[in-house]
């Protein structure tokens, strides 16, 4: 706990700009000791609580302290304790904070939920660059929380994910946050439970990356398979800006060490640290084939019955021939047959060496090995819908993540009112993960949260768009106006259109966007009929000047 003579010093000094107080076993009201301190202090711009015991109690004054300062650029806060709930607070303090530009929380709780409000952090700060969050225990669905906020971020440069136990779902999800992220530059996946088949996902989301100069997947599952897949991302993009990738722990093989040549003669700024080579691509063993098998589909491809074929040795019919006339036939046969596979064959047919050959259990065999197949065949299609499936799960809890964490301001919509939620801070509102299934995305671009209350609606909009403001009408319309050279049925009957709101798309800037004009609205849909359903409009009568115009025309034409 920090004395007020040092308080006084502190604030006294207006050359201090860092302030070291690391593995000091502070408490939470030594925290709020340097909160208070620093709202009078304006020249500490570096702060390091590092391995103290703020835990839960200090993180709320920790937020505070984000809130109130303006002079701090960079907070250390590694190892103190910090578990799920208390990542609401540096998400909260974080979206309203514009100063601070490196982050560190690494060493401490944070787990699925507290990867989601970590989430909301990258998408509402619009001034971090780095943010270390290695050791943790954010999994699969801190990983895709942390993705979908990474999506959306234009700030951040240097990430550390490091220890985290993401596995091949994360490396899913950062690959499609890969795809639209465009600053960041240094990626750190160490140690995350990564395979070959994590990297191939993570290297999809690369080939459409331009900005990410350094990836570090030391330590994970990782074989020539995946480190091949790295190299050859790199060789086939051309825009990639991959300089230094990081597979310390990799044995390769030639293959790798000539495909690594070749990329470099393109790509002259790569670098690739391997553990050495030695490494082997691991294959699978070949299939020993079945003699039994090999007989069935010779007889198959030729439409040949199994009496057929023996009947030459076998001329009473009996399914029973000597060993010895067997082995002739089966060698002086165009079947594809070895002397080993027709000894095989032998023994299975004669298991009681009596001599005499009982080929009745190849037609048996035939029966079963038909049943095999279609087992194995039901067995591989089920494992690849699981896998399809697991992976459509990932990416569409990603993009409800997306949505979820894109709003920096909310519009608030309620039956009857409409008004902008738009004065003084935005408020920080975290979507659990287990609700983003809620958000339903239709067709048409636009999509509807189902919320238990019907009293309002909370709709993310485009980070840095200025919404515009409704006011209270009864006649309100939707965003998505009809066509405005007609009247609609609703407005005639004197009946209020429901209020809706377009889908924002992160993906657009607010570059591209273009004020909406009568042209734009008129194609968004057909005119509507402004004749009453089951009336016949009547025809109108001709004026007399009219008549005699056409019959002028007539009498011309004659």
């Amino acid at each position: 706990m920090l004395h007020g003579g040092h308080e006084v010093l502190m604030l006294s000094d207006v050359h201090l700009t860092t302030l070291e107080l690391a593995d000091n076993y502070i408490q939470a009201d030594g925290a709020k000791d340097v909160a208070e301190m620093l709202k009078a202090n304006f020249t500490i711009h570096h702060l390091d609580l590092s391995n103290n015991h703020l835990r839960s109690a200090g993180a709320e004054y920790v937020s505070k302290m984000l809130m109130d300062s303006l002079s701090l650029k960079s907070v250390k806060l590694s190892g103190n304790g910090f578990t799920d709930d208390d990542a609401k607070y540096f998400a909260e303090a974080m979206s309203i904070n514009f100063s601070i530009k490196e982050l560190d929380l690494s060493h401490n709780r944070f787990c699925g939920r507290g990867g989601e409000h970590l989430g909301m952090l990258l998408a509402n700060n619009e001034h971090l660059e780095v943010l270390d969050l290695c050791w943790n225990q954010l999994r699969m669905k801190g990983a895709v929380a942390l993705s979908a906020g990474l999506k959306v971020n234009t700030t951040l440069k240097h990430l550390d994910l490091s220890w985290n136990g993401f596995g091949n779902e994360g490396a899913l999800a950062m690959g499609e946050a890969l795809k639209f992220n465009s600053t960041l530059v240094h990626l750190n996946l160490n140690n995350n439970r990564i395979t070959n088949e994590g990297v191939s996902m993570l290297c999809k989301g690369l080939e459409y990356n331009d900005t990410l100069r350094v990836l570090m997947l030391a330590y994970n599952s990782l074989t020539v398979e995946g480190a091949l897949s790295l190299v050859n991302m790199v060789k086939k993009t051309h825009k990639t800006a991959l300089e230094e990738i990081n597979i310390c722990n990799v044995l390769v093989n030639e293959n790798f060490l000539h495909l690594l040549e070749v990329t470099c003669e393109e790509h002259p700024g790569l670098d690739v640290q391997y553990g050495g080579v030695g490494g082997f691509i691991a294959k699978k063993p070949v299939k020993r084939i079945d003699p039994m098998k090999v007989i069935q589909d010779y007889l198959d491809q030729h439409k040949l019955r199994l009496w057929d074929f023996f009947r030459n040795i076998d001329k009473d019919a009996t399914m029973r021939v000597p060993v010895v006339d067997f082995r002739n036939a089966m060698q002086q046969s165009n079947v594809p047959l070895d002397r080993f596979q027709i000894e095989e064959l032998i023994q299975r047919l004669d298991r009681d060496r009596t001599g005499i050959v009982d080929y009745r259990g190849l037609a048996d065999t035939r029966k079963q090995m038909v049943r095999n197949h279609r087992r194995q065949l039901r067995k591989v299609a089920s494992r690849q819908k699981k896998e399809k499936h697991k992976s459509d799960r990932i990416l569409k809890t990603f993009q409800s993540a997306v949505e979820a964490v894109t709003p920096l301001a909310s519009v608030v919509i309620s039956p009857g009112d409409i008004k902008e939620d738009s004065t003084g801070p935005h408020h920080f509102s975290a979507t659990p993960l287990s609700s983003w299934h809620r958000i339903v995305t239709s067709n048409s671009g636009r999509y509807t949260v189902s919320n238990p209350s019907n009293d309002q609606v909370h709709l993310p909009m485009l980070v840095g768009v200025h919404s515009q403001r409704f006011t209270k009408s009864p006649n309100f319309h939707t965003r998505s106006q009809p066509n405005l050279l007609t009247t609609s049925r609703q407005s005639d009957r004197g009946v209020s259109a429901p209020a809706r709101a377009v889908r924002s798309n992160p993906e657009i800037s607010h570059n591209k966007l273009k004020p909406l004009t009568v042209d734009h609205l008129t194609k968004s849909r057909p005119a509507l009929d402004t004749t009453p359903l089951g009336i016949k409009a009547k025809k109108g009568k001709k004026s007399k000047a009219k008549k005699h115009v056409e019959k002028n025309l007539k009498n011309s034409k004659k």
